[in-house]
């Protein structure tokens, strides 16, 4: 759950932001399954406090993404494809279940910078040959993951919201490099994201849900090893 409001000593903000430090490490792939961390490697790493990492360590324990091994360190829990399977299933019930407010709260304005981003990004790829640049794929996979956060968090769902965080997370570090937008998938991307974005700026359900539906379905495929 998230931390209460700071103190007048900043002690909150302090645990919240290492715990954000510590799932972006996650997210990106920089701690991995299996390995094993102190918490001071983890202040080094992130820049936080001692403190403030030791006060975060609880809540990362309580959503699974860290697990104490005595007198070792903190462990990178490994997560199977039994797992992986049951995530996506979470993943495709929240996203799905989100569809009527995707539908009714998204304004038009913000589905229309989406799309209006999306088709900026596929000239610029392919003015440069069809491959995109590590940079363009920084922007890309940045978007991917805000804009299905954006999908659940039109439900106005705090505890969904958190489910939908926690879970993504764990399906990153379990086939984090299975996952990565890449130079050669990039275009595939986009047009999936554009056939999503585009019966959603027509307000059509059934057309999103199927767009959204196959969406996820590849990304399960990919988790559990298909080729790209």
């Amino acid at each position: 759950m998230p931390d209460a409001p700071s103190d007048s000593h900043g002690a909150p903000s302090l645990r919240r932001r290492a715990y954000e430090q510590v799932t972006a490490l996650l997210d990106e792939g920089r701690l991995r399954p299996g390995e094993i961390v102190s918490q001071r490697r983890l202040m080094e790493i992130t820049g936080a406090t001692l403190g403030a990492i030791r006060e975060a360590v609880p809540r990362l324990e309580a959503d699974g993404l860290l697990v104490t091994v005595p007198k070792k360190g903190l462990m990178v829990p490994s997560l199977d494809v039994s797992y992986v399977r049951n995530a996506y299933q979470v993943r495709r019930m929240i996203e799905l279940s989100a569809l009527p407010d995707m539908l009714t709260r998204i304004d038009a304005a913000e589905v229309s910078d989406w799309l209006d981003w999306h088709r900026s990004l596929v000239e610029e790829i392919e003015a440069s040959g069809g491959i995109a640049s590590t940079e363009q794929l920084g922007r890309l996979q940045a978007r991917d993951w805000d804009m299905h956060s954006r999908f659940v968090s039109s439900m106005d769902n705090v505890l969904i919201d958190e489910i939908y965080r926690v879970t993504m997370i764990k399906i990153r570090m379990a086939v984090q490099s299975r996952l990565r937008v890449t130079g050669n998938n990039a275009l595939r991307v986009i047009r999936e994201h554009l056939a999503i974005l585009e019966p959603l700026a027509r307000r059509d359900a059934e057309a999103t849900a199927v767009a959204l539906e196959r969406h996820i379905a590849i990304s399960l495929a990919l988790a559990l090893g298909a080729s790209p």
